[in-house]
């Protein structure tokens, strides 16, 4: 993807992910410029960033005016907005609430669908989320020095094959297994909060697996594990994060699997064809 004024534009939403991919842009030249959602972005981002500006959830037609101030015409949209968050907190602006008389389904991508619409009426395109992010997607392979055992692999087996029809249906991106149980979903409360509650009812040894949706556009929303993932994971003591290859970000990567080592977690990296991946 061509950045021809040199210029990457930033929707950012929460945790770090908004960060390590501005450090990224900047080496590769680019000036970035972010726009940040106030009580949801890291107030760190300033710091990594050219310029800033802060908005409020729904303040659709502020987010464009600084980006078209600032003359940028390519962005990618990372980091997550709490879903809660829309509820409580979104200041939606008229351009917003026009946008909302016009969906049918108030499913996440068709909101992200319209929302990126909306942009390019002004000349604003986004791009994949995979964007300048080598050494940041995860990778193919038991990236631990613990393999999954067999029943574990089982799990993960089971986990994805439920993962991917709760994705299909707009659920959520994660599942929570035990004994090709599912103990948990992921819904509007997001990941960490499924795997509190799925380690809370099945105990220790949960595999926690996490996959794009079958019909993910890969501009939005893609699936994210950090070191946060494995403290939580730890605090429950689950053995086994699965999550998809090559369409899936790992942040802080060192981080978290040298805190999955001391955990005794194993990570696997699990390529969309999972029969390529997924043991015996």
């Amino acid at each position: 993807m061509p950045i021809v004024d040199g210029r990457i534009g930033v929707i950012a939403g929460n945790g770090r992910f908004p960060i390590i991919f501005s450090d990224n842009a900047r080496k590769m030249g680019l000036q970035v410029v972010a726009v940040a959602h106030e009580g949801e972005t890291e107030p760190e981002l300033e710091q990594h960033v050219d310029r800033i500006h802060w908005v409020k959830i729904g303040q659709l037609n502020k987010l464009i005016n600084a980006f078209k101030a600032d003359g940028v015409r390519h962005v990618v949209m990372l980091g997550g907005v709490k879903k809660t968050h829309i509820y409580s907190k979104a200041r939606p602006d008229f351009r917003v609430l026009a946008l909302a008389t016009k969906l049918v389904l108030w499913k996440d991508d068709d909101i992200l669908r319209a929302l990126a619409a909306e942009l390019e009426k002004d000349g604003i395109t986004i791009c994949e989320s995979t964007f300048g992010l080598d050494g940041i997607l995860v990778t193919e392979g038991t990236l631990t020095s613990r393999q999954p055992t067999k029943k574990e692999w089982g799990d993960i087996r089971y986990g994805w094959e439920v993962a991917r029809e709760t994705g299909r249906l707009d659920i959520g991106q994660c599942v929570v297994v035990k004994d090709r149980t599912i103990v948990a979903v992921e819904a509007v409360e997001g990941t960490d909060e499924a795997i509190k509650r799925g380690g809370a009812l099945a105990k220790d040894g949960v595999v926690v697996v996490k996959r794009c949706k079958p019909q993910q556009d890969l501009r939005f929303d893609l699936p994210a594990v950090g070191p946060r993932t494995i403290e939580v994971m730890r605090s429950v003591k689950a053995s086994v994060l699965a999550v998809e290859a090559g369409r899936s970000v790992m942040l802080d990567r060192e981080v978290l699997l040298r805190h999955a080592e001391d955990a005794g977690i194993a990570v696997v990296g699990v390529a969309r064809e999972e029969e390529s991946s997924l043991g015996t």
